[in-house]
């Protein structure tokens, strides 16, 4: 009966450290892909948002300045 509980003791500390092997697998894994992607992106001179974010709001103030100096001729040229 002993020997069926050592037997059984060993098997489970077996899965166990097996699953922290996968675990720690995993995580690996995962810190490599991430530096992967992390280059790839880097690579390509994709914007980050804040930066996408800046050039939106200027492009936007341009388009509003625009539309008022448009106003502002149509009415210089209304009075000549």
């Amino acid at each position: 009966m002993q020997t069926r509980n050592k037997i059984m003791e060993d098997i489970s500390q077996l899965m166990t450290n097996a699953m922290g092997v996968a675990q720690g697998a995993r995580e690996e894994a995962e810190t490599a892909i991430k530096s992967m992607m992390d280059r790839w992106l880097a690579d390509r001179d994709f914007v980050t948002r804040d930066e996408f974010e800046v050039v939106r709001a200027m492009a936007q103030k341009a388009r509003e300045e625009n539309e008022a100096l448009k106003a502002r001729i149509a009415a210089l040229e209304d009075k000549a």
